[in-house]
């Protein structure tokens, strides 16, 4: 930063604030601290001093003198997809709101070397917690598989982990069928996601349960890669099998298959409707607009956060968080 006259401006240092609220250093450093010692009045002026000085937090230096690093680590691995795209965002939104940082390190899924050597460098940088973003089952085996001592949680596990946090992936593929069943299909397909992915397979057990309780035959299951390349590929397969309806397990296969079956003089919802899952943005303007499965990313990052910087009761049983339904034009009763 530099000065009116181009000179490096000196970065302001507790000694300034001290100054400017006439305090000690000793109780500015109390202030930082959250102290709760420190009296109402002096707490407010110290934090007025910080604010008009433009006063900005040292995290290195406040961790060598409380030990504490104020930081939470973020293991993760296909990060560029929807579901722990949103759900990191989510998580370092809600560690910056309560006074944290976020470290993050990224490994192979299938790679337990990676995965550890993930895991080894967020330790070394002091981590107080670390959230494990695990949607596949050779991450969550091979974090378990290690002597880590902090706290670790890990979200898009499926609910697996001794701390796993969850959005009932069950349920919501179960409201992805209802809504075609209910529309009046019975013949119903599933686009799932890969084999080795654990919400993956959480969706397809909801999508079989939903046609059990129906009393319904399970359709076609045609695996895809969460794209919308593999969405496209399916749309032949699809119309080959009969169906009248397809749940999809994301929202980005369901727009492929959107455009294979308009290819292929399919029309949705007249010939064939679909139900997406995740609800990201785009979703609302596909065409048709796409009926889908929304999953609230913030409240299980939120949870997360709060069980490592002790804000959540960790005497709260950690209940899946329930997904919702979101109608829009892409579901018809059959032709």
């Amino acid at each position: 930063m530099n000065d009116a006259t181009g000179g490096a401006r000196r970065r302001v240092g507790v000694r300034d604030v001290a100054a400017r609220a006439e305090v000690s250093r000793q109780t500015v450093s109390r202030v930082l601290n959250d102290n709760p010692e420190v009296a109402p009045e002096t707490r407010e002026r110290v934090l007025a001093a910080m604010a008009e000085l433009g006063y900005r937090v040292n995290n290195a230096a406040r961790a060598l003198g409380t030990h504490r690093s104020h930081t939470i680590g973020v293991l993760a691995s296909d990060a560029v997809l929807f579901g722990p795209a949103q759900s990191i965002a989510a998580i370092e939104a809600s560690a910056r709101e309560a006074g944290y940082w976020v470290s993050a390190a990224f490994a192979e899924a299938d790679d337990a070397a990676s995965v550890t050597s993930a895991i080894e460098h967020l330790l070394a940088q002091g981590v107080e917690g670390i959230v494990v973003v695990a949607p596949h089952a050779a991450t969550l085996d091979a974090v378990s598989s290690l002597d880590i001592d902090v706290p670790v949680i890990t979200l898009h596990s499926a609910g697996r982990g001794e701390r796993g946090l969850s959005i009932d992936q069950v349920a919501g593929a179960r409201l992805a069928v209802a809504a075609l069943a209910d529309a009046g299909h019975t013949r119903i397909g599933h686009l799932r996601g890969p084999e080795d992915w654990l919400e993956a397979q959480s969706r397809a057990d909801g999508y079989v349960s939903e046609l059990a309780h129906r009393g319904l035959s399970v359709g076609p299951i045609i695996t895809g890669d969460w794209s919308a390349g593999s969405g496209h590929a399916a749309a032949r397969k699809i119309v080959a099998s009969g169906v009248t309806a397809v749940f999809a397990a994301n929202d980005q296969m369901a727009l492929g298959l959107l455009g294979g079956l308009h290819e292929a003089g399919v029309t949705v919802p007249g010939d064939i409707s679909i139900v997406g899952f995740d609800d990201i943005p785009d979703a609302a303007y596909y065409w048709p607009r796409l009926t889908t499965v929304h999953q609230d990313f913030s409240a299980i990052a939120r949870r997360a956060v709060g069980l490592l910087v002790g804000t959540a009761d960790v005497r709260e049983p950690a209940e899946p968080v329930k997904p919702v339904l979101v109608v829009r034009d892409s579901v018809a009763p059959p032709a």
